[in-house]
């Protein structure tokens, strides 16, 4: 199979150093601020459905402002936060290049933070739009698009830099994820909101909704996973052929999925029916990766064990495998005539967002984290707890909402009276009340640990650099 080798150019010795290792420390630690807004956003609004909720009657903290914050905290505030981290290390490293400016970093890193907190501000004050995660109110959209272009101008330079004829897969990823990533929030957030309402516009949110998180958030993902993966393993991703046909597979695929959020509804069903078939056939092209990264770890399978970064990238390849295969099922009219509108839904959307996306992140952050402040680890114990507490409150809180799913439907297929639903819904909700706490409490653990390793509380330093660069031939 094709092997990777290290092409990349040789940067130049007075332009100081090749990564500004402080921008990437200073991503992560904003991504991890708006992951416990997050995470705290989705423990209230839990609450509520436990009749629990701290903020009774209090307006701007209502429940589904609450929920607003929560999903967009998590999408922009800490996974895109965290990917510009990974940007920021891996472009410079696979290119041989300084990103465009530093000055244009920070200016990027700055601008990021206050276009989060205006959106977080502006759904608490009752300014959301009316698209799923296209909440972002209108006054803060502009100012998206504005930074997601000094971004890609920022990260795009050094990849069109080189000369090499052939780019490692993971810069494929990236150089698509910047063309995607502008047009996705513009349809998504301008279109419907001015220009196609009514059904037609249901259906560009549609494949907005699907998009942000197929061709921005997916790319993002698995080019860092074709980055990572390799280099802690020390060995080359086992078949180049079957990483390219998983990119062409997601961009040819992808785009037609998103209408399958909106199945029984006056979209034109030829187009619902388009976004079963790409469906499925996304969860075939995903197959064609998991091999490849599975084949990749033959020979090193005692590294899931003895490697923590390791074991929390193929415990998030196991659940995107999961999250697809479920997805070409679900998206059938079949199982949607039981599922639709259930918890089931929710269960699937948490099993992506956290168990694939953020296992992958907080794996990058396990791996870098010493890197970046010098220092090993202040607890291992801490980042192993984080682990398992992690990965078992998610493994309870997805069979737990998926089987509320299933009862949930049962009883509305019976037009079983709407109070009864509730009912039967109550210990579900209150599972997965625990099993979220059992989520932060990991995740306190493992700021914890950064916090108490960044301080130099440790023994051993880490090395400032050093690890090969996986490129392809």
């Amino acid at each position: 199979m094709t092997t990777a080798t290290a092409t990349a150019t040789t940067p130049q010795a007075d332009a100081g150093p090749l990564v500004e290792r402080p921008i990437v420390k200073a991503h992560i630690i904003a991504g991890f601020s708006f992951f416990f807004l997050s995470l705290f956003a989705g423990l209230f609004y839990a609450l509520q459905l436990s009749r629990l909720y701290p903020f009774p009657g209090v307006q701007l903290l209502s429940p589904g402002r609450l929920r607003m914050v929560h999903t967009n905290a998590i999408a922009y505030g800490f996974l895109l936060n965290n990917f510009m981290a990974a940007l920021y290390w891996i472009v410079p490293r696979l290119t041989g290049q300084k990103v465009l400016s530093k000055k244009l970093s920070w200016l990027v890193f700055g601008a990021w933070q206050l276009i989060i907190g205006g959106a977080m501000l502006g759904i608490i004050g009752g300014k959301a739009q009316g698209i799923e995660w296209g909440e972002t109110p209108t006054f803060v959209d502009p100012f998206v698009v504005l930074g997601a272009a000094l971004l890609i101008a920022n990260v795009a330079t050094p990849i069109l830099r080189i000369r090499a004829r052939k780019l490692y897969v993971t810069l494929w990823y990236f150089g698509a994820m910047m063309v995607w990533m502008p047009l996705t929030y513009i349809m998504g957030n301008f279109v419907p909101q001015y220009f196609v309402p009514g059904a037609g516009g249901a259906a560009v949110t549609g494949l907005y909704i699907h998009d942000l998180v197929g061709l921005t958030v997916t790319p993002l993902g698995w080019g860092m996973m074709y980055y990572f993966v390799p280099v802690i393993l020390k060995k080359p991703v086992w078949s180049h052929t079957l990483s390219l046909v998983g990119f062409w597979g997601l961009a040819f695929f992808y785009p037609l999925n998103g209408v399958h959020h909106f199945f029984y509804s006056p979209i034109p069903m030829y187009a619902q029916y388009g976004a079963v078939m790409s469906t499925i056939a996304v969860e075939i092209v995903v197959f064609t990766v998991i091999v490849n990264f599975f084949v990749t770890l033959r020979g090193k399978g005692d590294m899931l064990r003895t490697s923590l970064p390791i074991r929390w990238f193929y415990t998030g390849m196991v659940m995107y495998f999961i999250t697809c295969l479920q997805c070409a099922f679900q998206t059938t009219l079949t199982f949607q005539r039981l599922i639709h509108f259930t918890d089931w839904v929710v269960a699937h959307a948490h099993l992506v967002m956290f168990g694939v996306f953020s296992f992958w992140i907080i794996g990058m952050v396990v791996y870098l984290w010493p890197k970046l402040t010098g220092f090993a680890w202040w607890s291992e114990r801490l980042n192993h707890l984080n682990y398992w507490f992690s990965t078992i409150g998610l493994l309870v809180m997805f069979l737990d909402l998926t089987i509320a799913g299933v009862v949930q439907g049962y009883l509305w297929q019976n037009l079983a009276p709407w109070e009864r639903s509730l009912t039967a819904s109550m210990p579900f909700w209150h599972l997965r009340t625990i099993a979220g706490l059992l989520i932060i409490s990991g995740q306190l653990m493992q700021v914890y640990n950064m916090w108490m390793t960044a301080r130099g509380h440790s023994g051993a330093a880490e090395p400032a650099a050093g690890e090969p660069i996986a490129a392809a031939s």
